[in-house]
């Protein structure tokens, strides 16, 4: 155990878990999100670290199965199941029912129902979407006229961190130095801090965090295949999405007309487009025209209905680096699909991670270690998203220059708003600032990204505004 890691299970208690990767051996063949198998090993775990092996193997065995096939038939046969899995929910309106499917197990929604005193018991988390939680099913067998189907007769929540105490997380990371903050977070990606080989390369990594923690906070990485872009949005929070290839419509992320429901951005906090290179849309113009909307406004209209979220979007991808590890072209947009290659379109992310600057990721980088249960980090992000002192803090620190543009200005100051709230969450008033920590990790970096951005556009647009440079803002 290194000092970070007492540091951390001394000052965070019931929200650390021990992580080694000896233990991922108990979850083959079930792939689950890191929040789920936090929740598990935390659940399952003594006091010291050691775990409780054959409760835990005798809790997947019961609550995940492994053969996802034989669900169908287990139910038919009799067998009421209580499983703790992801599972949609649709509301259909012509029949006033409520329904669910679990695609993975063949259970689909035209079998199912969630009886209305369960749906009015949880109004709030049996909305239409994509949830996990712990559900109990049973096979109602056919009746006279009507046909069988699968009923969720039990549901509870999957939130192990319902009573998230903000302040008591605020009150923990005064207990650190910036420094050792870093590493904290850097653990609570579950990876190894030493494995890194500067803080240049630990920030950089950090910054896939930053459109976890603010909402409506657009970026773009790419970067060299093995970095670990999709193992952390795909497994660090409930509330995002990962999309990894293939076709996207605007009826997945937006809005569905024919079956009149919103699209997976109104659900969750992020989605993250990955294997952006490999991603075709449906409509390419329909689609551009929808993201220029939605990433600029928040909204954007589907015939007669208005599409409203503070979902973030993030697209990743590879690029092609030269022997020293940098990219070949200064067009570092050139692989990405056609729908996304106008600069009026780019121009509405807000910034650009630099994925090259990342090692490759190694056994090595996995960490064995305390550190924070990742259920209870991505919480936090989650709620950190909704503070409204940390945007009050940048407005009141930073000068902007006259006639400047105001995309950038906004850029730069949700960046470095997602910045504070990550690296230094404690700060709630601008009185208990370090203008100069501030200007090092908040605003300086925030710039940086920013003009990445700018310079990309400048390349596809040769005549455009956007060859002047980033407007000088400054602290007061």
């Amino acid at each position: 155990m290194s000092e970070i890691g007492k540091k951390i299970r001394t000052v965070f208690g019931n929200a650390t878990v021990f992580k080694n990767p000896d233990n991922n051996e108990v979850f083959s063949g079930r792939n689950l999100p890191s929040f789920v198998k936090d929740y598990l090993l935390a659940s399952h775990t003594e006091l010291d670290g050691t775990l409780r092996r054959e409760a835990l193997v005798d809790f997947l065995y019961k609550h995940i199965p492994l053969n996802h096939n034989a669900i169908r038939a287990r139910l038919m046969q009799g067998e009421i199941l209580t499983l703790l899995t992801r599972f949609e929910v649709q509301t259909n309106l012509a029949q006033n029912k409520t329904q669910f499917q679990i695609p993975e197990m063949g259970i689909k929604l035209r079998d199912t129902l969630i009886p209305q005193h369960i749906v009015e018991s949880f109004p709030d988390d049996l909305i239409d979407g994509v949830k996990w939680g712990i559900i109990k099913l049973v096979y109602v067998p056919p009746m006279d006229n009507s046909n069988g189907y699968v009923e969720m007769s039990k549901f509870k929540p999957f939130r192990p961190m319902e009573k998230l105490d903000l302040a008591a997380f605020r009150e923990g990371r005064k207990q650190f130095t910036t420094d050792e903050w870093i590493d904290v977070l850097i653990s609570g990606m579950e990876y190894t801090p030493s494995s890194f080989a500067n803080k240049t390369q630990k920030l950089e990594f950090l910054a896939r965090l930053l459109p976890f923690i603010e909402p409506r906070l657009n970026f773009v990485e790419l970067a060299p295949k093995g970095t670990g872009k999709s193992y952390v949005f795909g497994n660090l929070s409930k509330f995002v999405w990962l999309i990894g290839g293939g076709k996207v419509s605007r009826a997945k992320l937006f809005y569905d007309k024919a079956r009149k429901t919103p699209g997976i951005m109104y659900n969750h906090d992020l989605v993250a487009l990955d294997e952006i290179q490999s991603i075709s849309f449906t409509d390419n113009m329909e689609m551009r025209s929808f993201l220029k909307n939605y990433l600029e406004f928040g909204r954007t209209k589907v015939d007669d209905y208005e599409f409203m979220s503070e979902c973030g979007l993030m697209l990743l991808g590879n690029i092609p680096l030269s022997e020293d590890g940098f990219p070949l072209s200064d067009n570092y947009l050139d692989e990405l699909p056609e729908a996304f290659k106008e600069s009026a379109l780019i121009d509405r992310f807000q910034g650009f991670i630099e994925g090259w600057l990342l090692p490759r990721v190694t056994t090595d980088m996995a960490l064995r270690d305390w550190t924070l249960n990742v259920e209870f980090f991505s919480e936090v992000m989650h709620q950190l998203r909704t503070a409204p002192e940390y945007a009050n803090i940048v407005s009141e620190s930073i000068s902007v220059p006259k006639g400047s543009d105001m995309r950038h200005v906004k850029a730069v100051q949700r960046t470095a708003t997602a910045y504070l709230k990550l690296l230094f969450p404690h700060i709630t008033k601008k009185d208990d600032l370090n203008l100069d920590d501030f200007y090092t990790y908040c605003l300086k970096p925030a710039i940086n990204r920013r003009d990445i951005v700018r310079k990309q556009c400048a390349i596809m647009d040769r005549e455009g505004s956007f060859h002047k440079p980033m407007p000088e803002i400054t602290l007061k």
